[in-house]
């Protein structure tokens, strides 16, 4: 008999694109030659993890008693205020009003999040792209996933489609969060203009007076946005006080360091009582899930935000990754479009998404040829972050073929 209860009965055992990579590094085990695009992490050009090394010191350099002590709660003070200073390093006004809790990575802010900003059976809004993880974040915690068709005609974000998804939200729940993911967003490598996001502000503005209307920005992958990856941040301040604010903090892609676990959720929130408020429903969250995060890690960030020296070191190392990555994003331009590959705008970051009508028939003829990418509604998502420069044409000519 199985006694887990009958909603949780028949989930997959393992997450879709973690099977895929075990099938295409078993190939390539048996002597395969492969190209395997499905691994959110970035690799070197002989496919080995690349990691700053500068992180990588520091987090050895960490005593055993740190590793080895709980941490408090919400995380340790020094680290939260690191995060909270690097996220607002030009935004002295949003740093005031800011408050934050330890998460394990990214995925434990998203977490806080819906368990904090909906009802249960209520939904988040997201763009019709997104990153899987969402939906089993919401199914996990007894909510929902509603969509908004995330590109126009014109290939840019369809505000008019998010503005009516608003609406539609104020009008049944009546309350709405809605998670962007940018800059790189995960999974079609899209970044928001400065108008694109001035114009969501108009939408959300129009919106929080009916109900209220949070906003969480996914900032994964900001470190390898092109240009300043915080300038988007200056776009947001008409929100303050307004419309809630939340990001989600992750040291995973900044830092290389993927298996540590350490991220933040971070909220904006003016009014001092209601900030308080806040600050203990995250608290309270943490408690009632994962208890604390891991202290040596918290510990071995808050060096690398907050040492001059050490800063310096990352951002050079970091660069030269981000190099690295952005040799991949040119290559993959100039030859998709060669191919006529249908994608959106791909400036930087480590996914792109192709469209395609038959995604799931072509992704499992290209997986024949050896070439792995990861099929979803109307789309391949290709992480492009795991991928040599050198396969990339043999990739382009995959996905085209």
């Amino acid at each position: 008999m199985l006694h887990v209860i009958p909603s949780h009965q028949g989930r997959p055992s393992d997450d879709p694109i973690f099977a895929l990579n075990k099938e295409a590094t078993a190939r390539r085990a048996r002597g395969e030659s492969i190209v395997n695009a499905t691994v959110g992490s970035l690799l070197d050009d002989d496919g080995k993890l690349s990691i700053l090394p500068t992180t990588a010191r520091i987090v050895h350099e960490i005593p055993a008693e740190e590793w080895a002590a709980y941490a408090p709660i919400a995380g340790s003070p020094d680290f939260l205020s690191a995060v909270m200073g690097d996220l607002f390093r030009e935004e002295p006004e949003m740093r005031a009003c800011a408050v934050a809790a330890a998460t394990p990575g990214g995925t434990g802010a998203l977490r806080h999040a819906i368990a904090n900003y909906l009802e249960p059976g209520q939904s988040l809004l997201t763009t019709s792209y997104f990153w899987g993880p969402y939906q089993t974040l919401c199914d996990e915690a007894d909510r929902k996933v509603m969509t908004f068709a995330m590109f126009d005609a014109q290939g840019g974000l369809d505000v008019d489609a998010l503005d009516r998804a608003l609406a539609e939200q104020v009008a049944t729940q009546k309350r709405v969060l809605l998670v962007l993911n940018d800059p790189c967003h995960n999974p079609t490598g899209y970044s928001m203009r400065p108008e694109e996001w001035r114009r969501v502000v108009e939408a959300l503005l129009g919106r929080a007076g009916s109900a209220p209307v949070t906003l969480l920005v996914d900032m994964a992958y900001f470190a390898y946005a092109a240009g300043d990856p915080r300038a988007f941040l200056r776009e947001l301040r008409p929100l303050l006080g307004k419309v809630g604010l939340l990001f989600a903090w992750s040291a995973s892609k900044t830092f290389t360091h993927y298996g540590l676990r350490v991220g933040a959720i971070v909220a904006c929130v003016p009014d001092a009582a209601a900030r308080a408020a806040t600050e203990a429903a995250f608290s309270y969250s943490c408690r009632g899930t994962w208890s604390n995060c891991t202290r040596g890690g918290m510990k071995a960030v808050t060096r690398l935000l907050t040492e001059p020296e050490l800063v310096r070191a990352c951002d050079a190392e970091r660069a030269q990754l981000r190099a690295l990555l952005d040799a991949r994003v040119a290559a993959f331009n100039g030859l998709a479009q060669e191919h006529h590959l249908r994608y959106p705008r791909y400036e930087g970051g480590f996914f792109v998404t192709v469209f395609a009508d038959d995604a799931p028939e072509r992704a499992a003829r290209m997986r024949e040829s050896g070439v792995f990418v990861v099929p979803a509604k109307g789309a391949l998502r290709v992480a492009l972050c795991s991928v040599a420069e050198r396969d990339v044409a043999r990739l382009v000519a995959a996905l085209a073929s």
